[in-house]
């Protein structure tokens, strides 16, 4: 395994690649994705690159993969994010090439299925970003949110320390992305109830490695981007989040369980476990519903934990992942996760 490097940073006025690894749904819906571009543009000063598959729906692995090779190849180009998940990523995998990547290394931002990418990156020594997607945290209606543009700044344009702080309130509702009316209107949130933590109170200090439950346990069932050598992990600090699928409790657990069974989840000291989104536009949770959904997920997390790795530590309901604001966490960098402080702090 490579020694893990963080790229070099774009600034103001740089170009950045704007790819569609996943899935085409700018093409689609335009309208957050449109709202993005303009936020990259003339809230964060960068000059957004598109590829032939970034508006394209129903691309193949194949045109994905070049889009891919040539953001990361051109020299003008000085970070790559992007435009949304999916669920098709593990397809580009095997037609990526690893020496092209890592002799142009750039940052990297994205997640839910762009889990795959973020994985494929760590396997290849570069640090990248856990967050940060065109549609939805820069394409966000009314305004981003404060402490997700401020996550987002600090990660683009900075290095070193920085200090996630808990959302007062969160979101995990959506609108019709297709109806201009949605983008015309801040978002109706609720209070964020803080992190909750369980097990060793202690600091740890370690690279990340993780991302969306369903996309690492698809990667384990492909034996992709998995070291051999399960050692590779121990001292990492795990991120794990889910999905708008809205995975039961029992998938939870029994995803954490065959991590376990495997050796795989005590070779982490420590987890951030995200807040769980509770509710979809195709499952349209009660408030009642979408507490019991996420006292359940959280329930589950502890039994895991518990059986297989109770020496682990984890902040959970950490805001990164599926709902709003989220919060950029280095992949393959740096965090100190201090629970008896009740801090977490990233490196950028």
């Amino acid at each position: 395994m490579q020694p893990l490097t963080y790229p070099a940073k774009p600034r103001p006025g740089d170009r950045i690649a704007v790819i569609s690894p996943s899935s085409g749904l700018p093409g689609l819906l335009p309208l957050p994705y449109e709202l993005g571009l303009t936020r990259l543009k003339e809230d964060f000063g960068l000059v957004p690159v598109e590829y032939p598959a970034t508006r394209k729906m129903g691309s193949t692995p194949r045109e994905r993969a070049d889009d891919i090779h040539a953001a990361f190849a051109d020299p003008t180009v000085k970070a790559v994010v992007a435009s949304i998940g999916g669920d098709d990523q593990i397809t580009v995998l095997p037609l990526l090439e690893r020496e092209l990547i890592r002799s142009c290394p750039k940052p990297f931002f994205g997640w839910s299925d762009n889990t795959n990418l973020l994985a494929y990156l760590w396997n290849t020594g570069i640090v990248a970003f856990h967050g940060g997607s065109v549609m939805c945290e820069l394409g966000r209606p009314g305004a981003m949110d404060p402490l997700t543009e401020a996550s987002l700044r600090a990660a683009l344009f900075t290095s070193g320390p920085y200090e996630l702080t808990p959302a007062a309130r969160f979101r995990d509702t959506d609108r019709d992305w297709a109806d201009p009316a949605t983008f015309l209107v801040e978002p109706e949130t609720r209070p964020g109830g803080g992190w909750s933590v369980h097990g060793p109170e202690r600091v740890v200090e370690g690279r990340t490695w993780g991302g969306s439950l369903e996309t690492l346990a698809a990667l384990l069932m492909a034996d992709r981007e998995i070291q051999g050598d399960l050692s590779a992990y121990d001292g990492c600090v795990l991120l794990l989040e889910t999905s708008e699928e809205l995975p039961g409790a029992d998938e939870v657990f029994r995803t954490l369980r065959n991590m376990g069974e495997r050796g795989l989840l005590r070779r982490f000291p420590a987890l951030l476990m995200g807040r769980p989104k509770t509710w979809s536009l195709e499952r349209r949770n009660s408030p009642e519903e979408s507490a019991r959904y996420a006292r359940e997920q959280r329930a589950a997390v502890v039994r895991a934990l518990d059986t297989y790795a109770p020496d682990t530590m984890a902040f959970i309901d950490v805001d990164f992942g599926h709902t709003d604001p989220q919060l950029v966490i280095p992949y393959g960098g740096t965090v100190r996760v201090d629970v008896p402080a009740r801090r977490i702090t990233v490196t950028y």
